[in-house]
């Protein structure tokens, strides 16, 4: 039987170029892979580092970190894939749409990731403050991914999704250095207005938890139904405020009665007439009338 030596020359060249080909598709879709996931590596830790360099939780820093690596990689890894000659079209629309259930199924959570992210970022409050969100008011223990943590003055946990804290008012109680007292003292309408204010003064200068600066202020603020309400204020620092407060009002509750400064209550006189008295005057009524006419 004859050899064909040409037939395998041509063979053999069509495999060489086959390998040229796809060796040279397999080398290129390898240095994307390659140098696709350093980038991606590289860039995943220059966001850790500028976020670290913000103060922001680790717990937050590492999540994104390792999410924006891993986003990049699977987009490094489809485009090696369509180097070498693989149709990508159909995983690339399965992965959209496993990335669409996914959010919709975890929406909740993903809002409360972002609010938490966002609350780490812009810090309104940090660990230790006394804050009022969602309606709740306590200690700030612990901000998590999707939850902050607060522990109220008679010592229960509450715990908020991350998303409700962003949605409302935020009070800080801790933001600034200092606080101000107000404290509404009634008095009797019989009291002194000048020595009132005398005694309220001398008595919030006696704190040494009142601060000097800004001033102290004693002033009448109202003319009530049944007292002269003074307004007293002043201010503390921060830390003080509770302390110093039920202190106030203790204080000038004792000097008020030891200055003999009454402090009236809300009271009802009762005025009691017997049967004979209505109908003596009555009678006397009723004369009038008949006199007049």
């Amino acid at each position: 039987m004859p050899f064909n030596i040409s037939g395998s020359e041509t063979n053999a060249e069509q495999y060489i170029d086959l390998a040229i080909t796809y060796g040279v598709k397999l080398i290129t879709a390898l240095f994307i892979l390659v140098i696709g996931l350093w980038v991606a590596k590289q860039v995943s830790k220059g966001i850790y580092r500028a976020m670290s360099a913000k103060q922001v939780d680790k717990t937050v820093s590492s999540f994104v970190r390792n999410m924006l690596y891993y986003t990049l990689a699977t987009f490094v890894i489809v485009a090696a894939l369509a180097k070498v000659g693989i149709q990508t079209a159909s995983f690339i629309a399965i992965l959209g749409a496993a990335g669409l259930a996914v959010g919709l199924a975890l929406q909740g959570s993903l809002s409360n990731f972002a609010s938490g992210v966002l609350l780490l970022i812009f810090r309104p409050f940090k660990s230790g403050d006394f804050v009022s969100v969602a309606g709740e008011s306590g200690t700030v223990e612990e901000i998590q991914i999707f939850t902050t943590h607060l522990k109220t003055a008679d010592n229960r946990a509450i715990i908020i999704p991350n998303a409700n804290v962003l949605s409302g008012n935020i009070v800080n109680f801790s933001a600034k250095s200092t606080r101000r007292i107000d404290l509404t003292i009634g008095v009797s309408y019989d009291a002194d207005v000048a020595h009132t204010k005398l005694v309220l003064m001398d008595t919030v200068l006696a704190d040494d938890r009142v601060l000097q600066d800004p001033a102290p202020l004693v002033a009448v603020s109202e003319l009530a139904d049944n007292s002269v309400n003074f307004v007293v204020r002043s201010w503390v620092k921060s830390e003080d405020y509770w302390p110093t407060y039920f202190s106030l009002t203790e204080t000038i509750k004792l000097r008020l009665d030891e200055e003999q400064i009454g402090i009236p209550y809300p009271q009802l006189d009762l005025h009691l007439v017997s049967n004979s008295t209505a109908a003596n005057t009555s009678h006397a009524q009723l004369k009038t009338e008949s006199e007049r006419r």
